[in-house]
Order: C-alpha cells, then sequence, then structure tokens
C-alpha cells in the first residue's frame, strides 16, 4: 500500500557530504512526519533526524546536531538528508520512515515506535 524508498547513499571521505532522498507513496497514504534512522554495524538503529509535516518542526539526534539537516521536499511526502562533516562512526545503513499519527509530543517522532512505514535502507560509508 505505502512504498518508501530512500536513495543517494554511498562512499564519502571523512569531512565529506552527502544527501539522502526519500520518498513515500500511495494513493490513501498521507503522512505526519518523516523521519531517518541508521544502524551501525553491531549497534541497534538508533534516531537520527525528524521533520513534521506540518509545520516543519525538526528534531535532531545529539550525535548530528549542527552536521546534518532534514527538510521537506516540495513533492508531498519526500524528505532530504544533507549530511555535512561526515564521520566514520556515520558508517550505517540510513533508513527512512514515514508516520501517519499527529503526535504532539517530541519523543513519538525520535522512536521506531512513532513510525508506520519503512524503507529498505541504503548505506552509507565514511572512509577515514
Amino acid at each position: 500500500q505505502v512504498h518508501v524508498v530512500e536513495s543517494g547513499g554511498g562512499l564519502v571521505q571523512a569531512g565529506g557530504s552527502l544527501r539522502l532522498s526519500c520518498a513515500a507513496s500511495g494513493r490513501t497514504f498521507s503522512s505526519s512526519a518523516m523521519g531517518w534512522f541508521r544502524q551501525a554495524p553491531g549497534k541497534e538503529r538508533e534516531f537520527v533526524a525528524a521533520v513534521r509535516w506540518s509545520g516543519g518542526s525538526t528534531y535532531y539526534a545529539d550525535s548530528v546536531k549542527g552536521r546534518f539537516t532534514i527538510s521537506r521536499g516540495n513533492a508531498e511526502n519526500t524528505v532530504y538528508l544533507q549530511m555535512n562533516s561526515l564521520k566514520p562512526e556515520d558508517t550505517a545503513v540510513y533508513y527512512c520512515a514515514t508516520s501517519g499519527t499527529n503526535y504532539s509530543v517530541r519523543y513519538y517522532y525520535t522512536t521506531e515506535g512513532g513510525y508506520d512505514y519503512w524503507g529498505q535502507g541504503t548505506q552509507v560509508t565514511v572512509s577515514s
């Protein structure tokens, strides 16, 4: 019913930049928020950034504040993640997710449980 597709991953040198894209589609689907999570080898999936569709409020993990920027695209249910000053520790599979619930509490936008549909992930590798 709902398709979520990420793109833009790849190999980049430390200090470089990369932009990830995500698009969610479905004829009956409407998104309240979209977010990015990542999972590094041997680690649990963690929250990276999120943006609410209405109002555009953004949330970031402390580890990426000042380096990553999430933004809404002109097309509906489309988001980007601009990643600057990349570090080797940013290496992970990055997942895009969308939430169909308009939560009023920040917590739900920063945890996996607040999202309904997920993409397949895109690999980001940062070399030293």
